[in-house]
């Protein structure tokens, strides 16, 4: 499941996933969120949260996330990813250079942290 967390600056996407991800969440809840924000901010910010009940992605769910994060390469200013999942974050480290805006990645226990960064 994901929820889109409320209480973050206009230009910020912030969701939270938890338990299996599947494309319905994407293709429901955060793909929306974001082509949304775009719509009315042009550049967004994104923080994802993997949460601490979160258990994996389904294969649609990757290949949404890989889809909407073509489509909309440009359109995003930051991307902070929260998640204890070390797998997650190796990839997000091995994959940034490709991305051409900031990349973080926090642990759970840093989410202050993170949130603070994007809204910065």
């Amino acid at each position: 499941m994901i929820e889109i967390m409320p209480g973050l600056p206009e230009n910020v996407v912030a969701a939270v996933a938890n338990g299996k991800i599947t494309g319905e969440d994407y293709e429901k809840v955060l793909i929306p969120a974001i082509e949304d924000k775009i719509r009315t901010q042009g550049k967004i910010r994104m923080l994802y949260q993997l949460g601490p009940n979160f258990t994996g992605f389904t294969y649609n769910a990757m290949w949404d996330d890989a889809k909407v994060g073509i489509w909309h390469l440009t359109a995003f200013e930051k991307i902070a990813v929260v998640s204890d999942v070390d797998w997650i974050i190796d990839a997000v480290k091995v994959f940034k250079f490709a991305i051409p805006c900031p990349v973080k990645t926090f642990r759970n226990k840093e989410f202050a942290e993170a949130k603070a960064w994007i809204s910065e």
